[in-house]
């Protein structure tokens, strides 16, 4: 199911979408303006990976697409948590993830940019097991090689989308 989400500068918006007793919806979207540079966050309740995975998943593509560049400033803590209604600490755990794979470098009471992606030196093996996690489900799923195939082509599109790699 696919949400469209209108957006203004630094804007928080719910949707509650109710079908039934049995199912209830909400996805919050936030567009930031922050220092000229602009990261569109979604947040699904009804998703079941954590609110801060969802928050570090959604840094990464962006960074992948290169709409985050090297060296872009991320929105402070406080901020981000204040503006989507969670935790502070959801998004302090999603700013350690991405610090911890490299991608973002955090300085505290100076705030956390982007890396630069060259210096995300990581193991080979370790950027493919997620990749065979993921292939494997696929396959058990029933999926033919074919239509994997052309699942991954079409996810590898939408990730490098904007790219200038």
């Amino acid at each position: 199911m696919a949400f469209a989400c209108r957006t203004t500068f630094r804007s928080v918006e719910n949707f509650i979408v109710e079908g039934s007793a049995e199912f209830s919806l909400t996805v919050k979207c936030i567009q930031y303006i922050y220092t000229g540079h602009y990261m569109f966050l979604t947040v699904n309740t009804n998703d079941q990976r954590s609110i801060y995975q969802q928050i570090a998943d959604g840094i990464k593509e962006l960074i992948a697409r290169g709409e985050l560049a090297e060296g872009t400033p991320l929105p402070p803590v406080r901020q981000l948590a204040a503006d989507l209604g969670v935790n502070l600490n959801t998004i302090a755990i999603a700013y350690r993830e991405l610090q911890k794979n490299g991608l973002i470098t955090v300085k505290h009471g100076s705030g956390s940019v982007v890396a630069s992606r060259t210096s995300a030196e990581r193991e080979h093996g370790e950027l493919l097991r997620p990749l065979r996690t993921a292939l494997t489900e696929l396959v058990l799923a029933g999926f033919s090689s074919g239509k994997i195939l052309d699942i991954v082509t079409h996810e590898l599109r939408t990730v490098t989308k904007g790219s200038t790699k």
